[in-house]
């Protein structure tokens, strides 16, 4: 599993890449569905101007409706960053399988919150490419100061 997780998060790493040409926090998501990526997404916080527009929403709301139907349990989301809160509980009501992650969050990241946000099916795996996506984060907010 851990070649395919790798695949998969080169792939959400180039959404976080578009984010970033974008001006956005560079943050990529893939869902991939029985062996296909079903959804990609990347932050639009700034594009959008809706501070829910992560690319974790981005990627779900694609998923869901390209399955047609909001039910994601047979789906892994890889996302460069550790989810926050607000995308934990909708990974939650999606009843997302798996959540493969990359860099952790220690000031924001769902972990650090009680009770656990995610579904108690879904199952998490992080610090896939850990260093790569941490330095697109370190990257941007360098160029931001």
């Amino acid at each position: 599993m851990m070649e395919e997780d790798i695949r998969y998060m080169r792939d959400a790493l180039r959404e976080a890449q578009a984010a970033l040409e974008e001006g956005e926090v560079p943050i990529g998501a893939v869902v991939v569905c029985k062996g296909r990526i079903i959804a990609r997404g990347h932050n639009l916080t700034e594009t959008l101007n809706d501070v829910t527009a992560h690319a974790e929403m981005q990627a779900v709301t694609a998923a869901a409706s390209w399955l047609g139907g909001k039910y994601l349990n047979d789906c892994t989301l890889y996302v460069t960053v550790e989810p926050c809160p607000m995308c934990a509980a909708s990974l939650n009501w999606a009843q997302v399988g798996r959540i493969v992650y990359g860099a952790a969050d220690p000031r924001r990241g769902y972990s650090l919150f009680t009770p656990p946000l995610l579904h108690p099916r879904t199952q998490v795996t992080a610090g896939i490419l850990s260093d790569e996506c941490s330095a697109l984060m370190k990257e941007f907010f360098k160029e931001k100061r």
